[in-house]
């Protein structure tokens, strides 16, 4: 089977098992991106998240993960849901974290494919990645031709928008390379404009994590500063407002991941002010909201309603 062959059946595999997106870039070191990531840390923009700190090299170099490496498989999963009222109502929830956990439920589908590359193509060198590990996946997915990486700093698809999950498997399959593709934001700023904790640049393409109201409601571990107290808009669990305000996400289609669906009792939830510890035990069982921990939601909750 030559080069065109493997990848076309790769491709075709990855669809097959409900991926929204298959592209393909060679894997080597992501230099422009490094000094790009460097001056980023550099200026604290990344908050209180000291592990982005960490593993510099295995981030921008896929055969620090994978030694031996030539390809990188990026994998786009959608999360867009088609009934969204917890993103609707106060307090609010990003829609990826309506229902089972993203890790769990794309990391299956993960293993599922390497094993069938090693079942029908043959054994192979290879790991499988779901935002669990330092790989720049919006930045393989670009290189993939899945996207362009938006002002807003997401992946951004003319046909897909951005609701997806981005997954990498890097391997040592010799395949053919897609080509990035341009941007497409042009002169739009309704990311930038609609940001009310001004997170996102004067020109868009740099993002100040320790301002976004994602950071905020999940990675801080402390109070949230009384600067933002006005200005959270109602999420108590990260934030879709850039994505909301995106031209490109009217291009989204409701998932068929019924594991991504959310509950009745989530839909109905109204007294989140009074949430106990045993409520939110049970209404985020396998749910990426258990991250934040009981104490953690209950923070955000009161500090939007206070």
């Amino acid at each position: 089977m030559n080069k065109a062959e493997l990848t076309q059946r790769i491709k075709s595999q990855a669809e097959i098992l409900g991926f929204y997106g298959c592209g393909i870039a060679k894997a080597e070191r992501l230099d422009e991106e490094a000094e790009k990531l460097e001056l980023w840390l550099s200026k604290g923009l990344q908050g209180g998240m000291h592990y982005m700190e960490n593993h510099f090299e295995k981030r921008v170099d896929p055969r620090q993960l994978v030694p031996g490496a030539k390809s990188v498989i990026s994998l786009m999963y959608n999360y867009f849901p088609e009934d969204d009222s917890p993103s609707n109502k106060t307090p609010k929830l990003a829609r990826y974290a309506y229902g089972r956990d993203y890790h769990k439920v794309v990391k299956k589908k993960l293993k599922n494919f390497m094993q069938w590359i090693n079942d029908e193509i043959g054994e192979i060198d290879g790991r499988c990645f779901v935002d669990s590990a330092p790989v720049m996946e919006r930045e393989w997915a670009k290189r993939g031709g899945l996207g362009w990486l938006g002002k807003n700093t997401l992946l951004l698809s003319k046909q897909k928008g951005s609701y997806f999950f981005l997954a990498e498997i890097i391997s040592d399959l010799e395949l053919e390379y897609d080509h990035p593709i341009r941007d497409h934001c042009g002169t739009c700023t309704k990311c930038i404009d609609a940001c009310p904790t001004d997170a996102i640049s004067e020109n868009g393409y740099i993002l100040d994590a320790s301002k976004c109201i994602s950071y905020l409601t999940i990675e801080l571990k402390t109070a949230i500063p009384e600067e933002f107290k006005d200005q959270m808009e109602g999420w108590m669990f990260g934030c879709d407002i850039c994505q909301e305000v995106c031209p490109w996400n009217r291009f989204s289609t409701p998932h068929k991941e019924e594991d991504f669906l959310p509950s009745e009792d989530l839909i109905n939830m109204e007294a989140w002010e009074n949430i106990s510890e045993e409520v939110f035990h049970t209404l985020f069982k396998g749910s990426p909201v258990k991250r934040t921990k009981y104490t953690g939601l209950k923070r955000n909750i009161d500090f939007i309603t206070e």
